[in-house]
């Protein structure tokens, strides 16, 4: 099996690839696992498998081309979500006092007779609020958001969460004095701080608009470390001049954000640590790895997950779109060259589906050719 690194990959991925043809130059790869890498006009080979994404969001692969082609991507949810958490909690307090505005003002004093004395003088300008009593509002309750609930909680604030695709999981992690909410107005009317933790779709691109900022508290604080479009750039700033956000913290600098007094632009720092980049390759190593060799799908954005320990004579993996009757012929074809059934599962994600069967033996060649002609049938792999 090859995999092509598309970026600079964490070494802890190397020992997940041990045995593996790895590295920047392999040619016809099975596997890809990328960080930042723009994929878009990158060729999917027929030979071409999976795709994994050390990270969170995939913007920067051609998801549907994928999936058409019945090619997996995986992500890492989860696997950098302390880093953020802990760039989130360092922005709250940026938020509330003005620390860089200060620490950059201090700095001119160099050279200036009776320092002291200034810092006394000019401090004033810099007086912020405590966190404290607070009302943070946590838009998302993911791996991140969920942790940052959490500990917001134990600085003392009081915490809304918003979150209409909760997973269970993710309830059962978050602490019982984060109050949910199911009104998103209510949230951005009533919170002081507001943190967002969603991933970019066409249903949330600008969702802070100027209609939906007009609808914030009063000097609300906005933290975004999600993306860069889920904020429309013009109206934030329209609402920090006038005041109406008294502090826009972003990860996702851009030309017309930067400059602006209020507004506080971070390079992406949000994954930036050694920690967060050895979990997002060593978790998307291990899944890409478990499905090149067993077929078993945990974490893809474009196919359900799908797993079954390995104890048959074969196992036959199926990518299909998920239409009426389509899984009666697919049996209909294994049981008519009278092989048996060990153990199957099969699910759908949206208007795709993977089945995973467990054989007794090994079927023939023309028995996989014919469940590949099957229409509606994407692809097949005999492992």
């Amino acid at each position: 099996m090859k995999i092509q690194k598309l970026n600079a990959i964490s070494p802890a991925a190397d020992e997940v690839f041990r045995g593996y043809e790895y590295s920047e130059t392999v040619q016809e790869p099975h596997g890809v696992i990328v960080r930042s890498y723009n994929m878009h006009d990158y060729p999917l080979g027929d030979a071409l498998l999976a795709v994994a994404r050390a990270g969170a969001g995939v913007n920067n692969i051609p998801v549907a081309k994928c999936t058409e082609k019945g090619v997996v991507v995986f992500n890492t949810p989860g696997a950098n979500a302390n880093a953020v958490k802990e760039l989130v909690l360092c922005e709250l307090f940026l938020g509330g006092r003005k620390v860089v505005d200060g620490a950059n003002w201090a700095q001119s004093l160099k050279g200036k007779a009776d320092i002291a004395k200034l810092v006394e003088k000019g401090k004033g300008k810099f007086v912020g609020q405590e966190l404290l009593g607070k009302k943070l509002g946590v838009i998302g309750l993911g791996a991140i958001g969920a942790m940052v609930a959490n500990a917001a909680i134990h600085l003392g604030m009081q915490v809304a969460g918003y979150d209409p695709f909760i997973s269970i999981k993710s309830a059962w992690l978050i602490n019982r004095r984060v109050e949910f909410t199911s009104d998103l107005k209510e949230l951005l009317a009533t919170c002081d701080f507001i943190t967002v933790h969603v991933p970019l779709t066409p249903d949330t691109e600008a969702m802070f608009n100027k209609k939906t900022l007009e609808g914030c508290k009063d000097g609300v604080v906005l933290i975004n470390n999600s993306r860069g479009e889920l904020v429309v750039s013009d109206d934030m700033v329209e609402a920090v001049k006038r005041g109406k956000v008294s502090r826009y913290i972003t990860d996702f600098p851009d030309e017309t954000l930067l400059g602006v007094e209020n507004i506080l632009c971070v390079p992406h720092l949000g994954a930036s640590t050694p920690e967060a980049e050895d979990n997002c390759a060593y978790m998307a190593a291990k899944q890409l790895v478990d499905y090149l060799e067993n077929g078993n799908i945990v974490n893809s954005v474009n196919y359900p997950s799908v797993s079954l320990p390995r104890n048959s004579a074969a196992r036959l993996c199926v990518h299909h779109k998920n239409i009426k009757e389509i899984l009666s012929k697919i049996l209909s074809v294994v049981s008519s060259q009278g092989v048996n059934i060990a153990h199957m599962a099969d699910q759908s994600k949206g208007e795709y589906a993977y089945l995973i069967m467990d054989l007794d033996e090994v079927p023939s060649s023309a028995t996989v050719e014919l469940i590949a002609a099957i229409p509606g049938v994407l692809r097949t792999r005999l492992l």
